[in-house]
């Protein structure tokens, strides 16, 4: 039987899937190989189709869209729009601008579908305070993102607030009914060649934006986002994680760059820690080099260096598997957390039946190479509760917050929902052997 450690103290909070929660995405039907050499695609054939309805019919349907999204009308009419004139402008001989709006809405309408996006399991936290930067007394205000997944087995982010009072109560708001749909917009501000800007103006908070993938690089999930504050110098702080993209071609990782929740920049890795998984940033320079660490070898935790963020360099091995709950591979549960003594490390380690437990280490502040510090047994395992599940016998977090000597530490069970524990600083650093 799993035990608790002593330094560490479950909540009775669970996010489960929600169905009911959709968003409204792209659907693009297409002609099968041999019926795609007719004189016009099948885009613009169900376009004209469309154009044929008289206004009865414009009407009716117009009705049915708003009967099958009502609930998710809210964002759901501009990113309709938007999509209708996009497709009806690529209809050859066609003025998009004599169209009414009725007609543009079913335009988008008839090539979009309503998506449930964390209808399979909503696992995978990470948690960043929000505002920015935390007070060590008093209410704290946070911003979760999770992964959620739905038809398709497909990958999103989702996000969800919360307050952890100064009592120590954790507190979550209940989400949006819908979530906004983003869409693709000119880059402004820090960008390369290669930097997408996703737009969720339409949303009124974090609750209700929801980033699928938009990319063939994505085109089958986006997994496991790992958000920390981030301090660019000569930049406001902002907020920048790293996830894995997972497209026809295999993962990638990409970062994801947003002050708000609402706008987001996606970058994608170039260098050592491109294809690998679990990279997680340092959330500032250390030594005048941006620092990162990465599972490249899918075994062990490395250590990578950047000058700019995009392109990175690996500089070593900095922790392997020394215990047996970790002596199949490990690797890092969320961006390291400066704290007085160091910088605080959650990791993951696989063991026998591919358990996954989590445990914690301590890199020395000026040479995060050195270890400080490290857990002799997992910090957190599954419990006789929380083996059961789509992956069985998983714990596993992608970030924790620290407010003062106590950490905020949300973490998924089974790839299936996510928990939440309080942790004391003092009593994960006693723990440790050097």
């Amino acid at each position: 039987m799993a035990e608790t450690h002593p330094c560490l103290r479950k909540l009775d909070i669970e996010l489960r899937p929600d169905a009911s929660r959709t968003v409204i995405r792209p659907f693009l039907p297409s002609d099968p190989a041999g019926f795609d050499h007719q004189p016009e695609d099948r885009t613009t054939r169900i376009i004209r189709r469309v154009l044929a309805f008289d206004d009865a019919a414009v009407a009716r349907q117009i009705e049915r869209l708003w009967e099958s999204i009502g609930h998710a009308e809210h964002g759901a009419k501009s990113a309709l729009l938007t999509r209708g004139a996009d497709l009806a402008g690529r209809v050859e001989g066609l003025d998009v601008g004599t169209l009414d709006e009725n007609r543009r809405l079913l335009m988008g309408a008839y090539f979009s579908a309503e998506y449930s996006f964390e209808s399979a399991a909503l696992f995978n936290p990470s948690i960043v305070a929000w505002p920015i930067d935390p007070q060590p007394v008093g209410d704290t205000d946070f911003v979760l993102s999770l992964r959620g997944i739905g038809e398709g087995h497909l990958s999103s982010v989702t996000f969800r607030t919360g307050v952890w009072r100064a009592d120590g109560e954790v507190e979550i708001a209940a989400p949006a009914p819908s979530g906004v749909p983003p869409i693709t917009t000119p880059v402004q501000g820090w960008q390369d060649a290669d930097t997408i800007q996703l737009d969720c103006s339409g949303s009124c908070e974090p609750s209700e934006t929801v980033l699928f993938p938009v990319v063939e690089s994505q085109s089958r999930g986006i997994e496991d986002l790992r958000l920390t504050p981030f301090a660019i110098p000569d930049r406001p702080l902002t907020f920048i994680g790293t996830y894995t993209a997972v497209g026809a071609a295999g993962a990638r990782q990409e970062l994801l760059q947003t002050d708000d929740f609402r706008t987001f920049k996606m970058h994608p890795v170039r260098g050592d820690l491109a294809n690998a998984k679990g990279m997680a940033l340092f959330p500032r320079q250390i030594g005048g080099r941006y620092l990162a660490l990465g599972r490249q070898d899918n075994e062990n935790l490395w250590l990578a260096e950047s000058d700019d963020l995009l392109t990175w360099r690996a500089q070593g091995k900095v922790l392997e598997p020394l215990y047996p709950w970790e002596s199949v591979q490990i690797g890092n549960c969320g961006s390291p957390i400066e704290i007085d003594e160091g910088w605080l490390v959650l990791t993951h380690g696989v063991g026998v039946v591919r358990n996954y437990c989590m445990g914690a280490v301590l890199l020395d502040r000026d040479d995060p190479a050195k270890v400080l510090g490290r857990l002799a047994e997992p910090l957190l395992e599954p419990s006789d509760h929380e083996r059961n599940g789509y992956v069985p016998n998983v714990v596993y977090s992608c970030g924790a917050l620290v407010r003062g000597r106590e950490m905020l530490l949300p973490y998924a069970v089974a790839d299936d929902f996510t928990r939440f524990a309080i942790v004391s600083i003092d009593g994960l650093l006693a723990a440790m052997r050097g």
